[in-house]
C-alpha cells in the first residue's frame, strides 16, 4: 500500500513525523509526553481517522524526547511499540536512573530555553517493547522502511529509511540550529558517531528528516563538514563534570600562583 504523505508536526521540544498511509500511520518516533495528545487530535481531526490506525511508534532512542510517548500512544491506540534490539535497558541500574533524571531535566530546560510552558515529561525508564529489530530489517507493517543502525550519541540510535523516496529520519544524529549543523549532546562514542554520519552520508539522500531541525536535502559536502567537525572525545555530564572540575581546578591554583608571585613582589 502506498505511502500517502510524511508530515512534520511541531512537538513539545522537536519535530514529530507522521508516515501517512490510506489505512495505517506509523510514528516515526516516540515523542514526549505532551505530543501524545496533539498527535492523536491530529489524526482524529486533520486527517479524520481512528487513532487506532496508528498501528507502530518507534522509538530511535531512549532520551526523554523519542520515548517519552511512547506508553501513553501504545495505551491509547494498541499499536506496536518498534526499538532497537538490545538486551539491557539503557537506564538500568542506579546510574541509569540517575541518568534518565537528568535528562528530564535538560528536556525540560531545552523546553525553557524555546519558551514552551511547563509540561510534566515523566515516562517509564524501561521501555516495553512489542518489536525490536536489527540494522537492516523492516518495520513490521511498513516493508517499506528500513532500520539503519546509527549509534553514537546513544548505544542504541536507529534510523529510518524509507527506501523508494530514499528519504531517512535520522532523530539526533544531526541538530539544525538556525544556520548550522551540530551535534548532538550527548556523545558517548566519538568513533562509532562519525561511522554513523558516514553510513548517512553513502545513502546519499534525497531528504533527512531531522528532529531538531526540519527536512532537508543535505549535500555531500555538508555531510564532510560535519564528520570533519564531530567531536574526537566522549561529550557527556560526566565528562563535562570533569571538565568543569578541571578547569576550576587550573584557574584557582593560577590565581593562586599569581596570587603568591604579587606578595613576593611586594615584598621585595
Amino acid at each position: 500500500m502506498s505511502l500517502c504523505d510524511i508530515v512534520r508536526l511541531d512537538g513539545y521540544i522537536q519535530s514529530t513525523y507522521l508516515a501517512v498511509y490510506p489505512s495505517k500511520i506509523m510514528l516515526l518516533d516516540g515523542g514526549c509526553r505532551p505530543d501524545v495528545e496533539m498527535v492523536l487530535d491530529y489524526i482524529k481531526t486533520t486527517l479524520q481517522r481512528p487513532v487506532t490506525d496508528l498501528k507502530v511508534v518507534v522509538v530511535t532512542h531512549m532520551h526523554p524526547d523519542h520515548a517519552g510517548g511512547a506508553h501513553n500512544f501504545k495505551e491509547a491506540t494498541g499499536c506496536l511499540i518498534v526499538s532497537a534490539d538490545k538486551k539491557r535497558q539503557w537506564y538500568s541500574g542506579i546510574g541509569g536512573r540517575t541518568m534518565h533524571l537528568i535528562d528530564m531535566g535538560l528536556a525540560h530546560y531545552v523546553a525553557r530555553r524555546q519558551g514552551r510552558s511547563f509540561r510534566c515529561l515523566y515516562y517509564s525508564a524501561n521501555l516495553a517493547t512489542d518489536v525490536t529489530l536489527k540494522d537492516g530489517d523492516c518495520v513490521p507493517e511498513f516493508n517499506e522502511w528500513q532500520v539503519l543502525e546509527t549509534p553514537g550519541h546513544t548505544d542504541r540510535d536507529i534510523s529510518l529509511f524509507h527506501v523508494p523516496s530514499r528519504r531517512v529520519y535520522t532523530a539526533d544524529l544531526i541538530i539544525k540550529l538556525r544556520h548550522k549543523f551540530v551535534a548532538p549532546f550527548p556523545i558517548y562514542d566519538p568513533k562509532v558517531y562519525i561511522q554513523s554520519l558516514q553510513r548517512i552520508k553513502e545513502l546519499n539522500p534525497s531528504v533527512v528528516m531531522m528532529a531538531h531541525g526540519r527536512e532537508l536535502a543535505i549535500d555531500e559536502s555538508t555531510f564532510d563538514k560535519l564528520i570533519a567537525l564531530a567531536p574526537k572525545h566522549p561529550r557527556t555530564i560526566k565528562d563535562t563534570i570533569k571538565h568543569k572540575l578541571r578547569w576550576r581546578q587550573n584557574t584557582g591554583l593560577n590565581m593562586f600562583k599569581r596570587k603568591r608571585r604579587n606578595n613576593m613582589f611586594n615584598e621585595k
